[in-house]
């Protein structure tokens, strides 16, 4: 239904592992995840937008995992809109909301929150060592769209210019649509960076 990239991360030395915007096809991720021997610790919403969350409920179900989410985005994710209401069971409530510098720890592995509003008011980034999850808020050659409810162009590019431009160059992003890059590339060749005149 949805083309978004989930994303499972596990620790190799203790098993446990999390998961990234489960948008769809929850059966199939929990396959993926009983295939990797993985036991999941964390539940874990880029932001509010119904192709990042469609699966939390099954996935909750099945794994019994908290989905964690940044509480600017909770009438986003309570009200998915596009007349896609009818059609999607209705979510769990988030058990935990996150905030900027918040560690979420699993096994060996540490994440950051990154606080990353403009594409929605409460959208985050992940970011362990040098690699980025970064949702919405920025993709290979482009950036999240503001033009939805709640979106703010100005606040994208502050998000993008304090949040992400000041990590290296060589880190990986990976983003909710579309295929991995690196911040480097992205500095030299994304047009709407380019156009930030930094």
């Amino acid at each position: 239904m949805f083309a978004t990239n989930c994303y499972l991360l596990g620790c190799e030395k203790t098993g446990e592992g999390i998961v990234i915007d489960p948008g769809a096809q929850g059966e199939k991720i929990i396959e993926e995840i009983a295939s990797l021997g993985l036991k999941i610790r964390y539940i874990l919403n880029t932001h509010g937008h119904v192709d990042h969350i469609g699966a939390n409920g099954k996935l909750k179900e099945a794994l019994a995992a908290p989905v964690y989410l940044h509480e600017r985005d909770l009438p986003l994710y309570r009200n998915p809109g596009y007349g896609l209401k009818l059609v999607l069971k209705k979510q769990p409530e988030p058990d935990v909301f996150i905030a900027d510098g918040d560690k979420i720890i699993f096994g060996n592995i540490t994440l950051t929150v990154l606080e990353t509003p403009g594409h929605t008011p409460g959208s985050v980034c992940f970011l362990f060592n040098k690699t980025l999850f970064s949702g919405d808020t920025l993709f290979a050659g482009s950036v999240g769209r503001t033009d939805l409810k709640g979106g703010s162009w100005s606040e994208l590019r502050n998000s993008i210019e304090h949040k992400l431009l000041i990590l290296s160059a060589d880190t990986e992003v990976f983003p909710g649509h579309g295929p991995k890059t690196t911040l480097g590339v992205e500095i030299r060749d994304n047009p709407y960076i380019r156009s930030f005149d930094i």
